[in-house]
């Protein structure tokens, strides 16, 4: 064995090998927009729309700047607004909350699963009521698919139509994930995604898109993107937002979709390895029956987290941590209701960390990682042994 053999190196997600990987198709496709000039609605949008709608199986894909926009242009679309409700999970990144604010609605959070990360249905029939209780009228559910796992869709349509409600799933995380054969994309009467950069389908820059499958409200979106102005008209008809994808986002998004099974695959493989590594040492995560994941964070659970993290950056492995808070703890969502009995999301908030996750993790590294997590929890272990 070569003792002066260089320790191997993870990062968290690494952009830099998937950029090798690609070529100089990205350059091409880049250069190809600068030579046409169509910098706002060039054809590789148009053309992106639809090989992702193909892609999922949605009827329509209406494109926008970001995944929050994203969100926000269906329930301008809806008509959301002040005195409606809408059930978010209490457990995600703030912006599923924010843009229900923004619309003028009131979020109603919801606790989740302990294993999946994912909306619970009984905290969302009991924050059902408790909006009601409130003088609230429900509207809509937006269940998130954290960490690149589907909600439990199935289960969370059966109280959307019991209550009349509209599902809008935010799938910033899990776009290429599936449940039961169906693609995420399909899986509610909405869906939203982001094409952020560390998004396991992600740009060099933000970027979103709306799929569904309603001929009306996807002619609506496409107005609501562009100031209220449909294509075909010449002034502005709604109030809408200035969300359009860029042209050069697109085009990248475009030779990147075409490593993107590959990609799913290598991040299945990542995940069944540190599964198999880490299974007996830490709670690791788990996929529902019937569900893919597209791992857009490999979370752990843990006690003493900041050990944890701690031990392992001194050891050179990168940690993470999705989220430090429910948002109903956040100072600017505290006055919002939360269903009765929620608990999960604050234990949650305390105890879990991501590991290096992404399609170009190599095996010796990933064994790094691996053995680092072990030895840490052994000597975390055995120092609360000594105490």
């Amino acid at each position: 064995m070569n003792k002066d053999r260089a320790r191997p190196t993870a990062a968290f997600i690494d952009l830099a090998a998937q950029r090798k990987h690609l070529g100089d198709s990205l350059e091409k496709a880049v250069i190809a927009v600068l030579r046409h000039g169509q910098y706002i609605f060039g054809p590789e949008v148009s053309e992106l729309e639809k090989r992702l709608a193909a892609f999922c199986g949605a009827k329509h894909c209406i494109s926008c700047a970001n995944g929050t926009d994203a969100l926000l242009l269906v329930l301008m679309a809806e008509g959301i607004g002040p005195g409606d409700a809408v059930f978010v999970p209490d457990f995600t990144f703030v912006a599923t909350a924010e843009v229900v604010v923004l619309a003028g609605a009131t979020p109603v959070f919801v606790d989740v699963h302990p294993d999946s990360f994912n909306m619970d249905g009984a905290s969302l029939e009991a924050a059902i009521g408790e909006a009601k209780r409130l003088g609230l009228k429900p509207r809509a559910i937006i269940p998130v698919d954290l960490y690149g796992q589907p909600a439990d869709y199935p289960a969370i349509e059966s109280i959307a139509k019991a209550h009349n409600l509209l599902m809008l799933a935010d799938a910033a995380q899990s776009f290429g994930a599936s449940l039961n054969g169906k693609k995420v994309g399909t899986l509610a009467d909405y869906t939203a995604t982001s094409f952020y950069p560390s998004k396991p389908l992600g740009g060099y820059g933000d970027g979103g898109a709306v799929f569904t499958d309603n001929d009306d409200k996807a002619k609506l979106l496409l107005s609501l993107r562009c100031h209220g102005k449909a294509p075909d008209k010449p002034e502005s008809e709604f109030v809408g937002l200035n969300s359009r994808l860029d042209t050069i986002q697109a085009a990248i998004l475009l030779e990147k979709l075409r490593l993107f099974p590959a990609e799913i695959a290598a991040r299945q493989k990542v995940a069944d390895r540190y599964a198999e590594g880490l299974g007996g040492v830490v709670q690791v995560p788990s996929v529902g029956e019937g569900a893919t994941s597209v791992w857009a964070q490999y979370t752990i659970i843990v006690d003493r987290r900041d050990d944890f993290a701690k031990a392992c950056r001194e050891a050179g492995v990168p940690t993470a941590i999705h989220y430090l808070n429910p948002i109903h703890a956040l100072p600017s969502y505290t006055e919002y209701p939360k269903a009765p009995g929620l608990h999960r999301t604050g234990w949650l908030a305390r105890r879990v960390i991501s590991l290096p996750m992404h399609a170009y993790l190599a095996p010796e590294a990933q064994d790094m990682i691996i053995g680092t997590v072990q030895s840490v929890v052994r000597s975390l272990k055995a120092g609360v042994a000594a105490e």
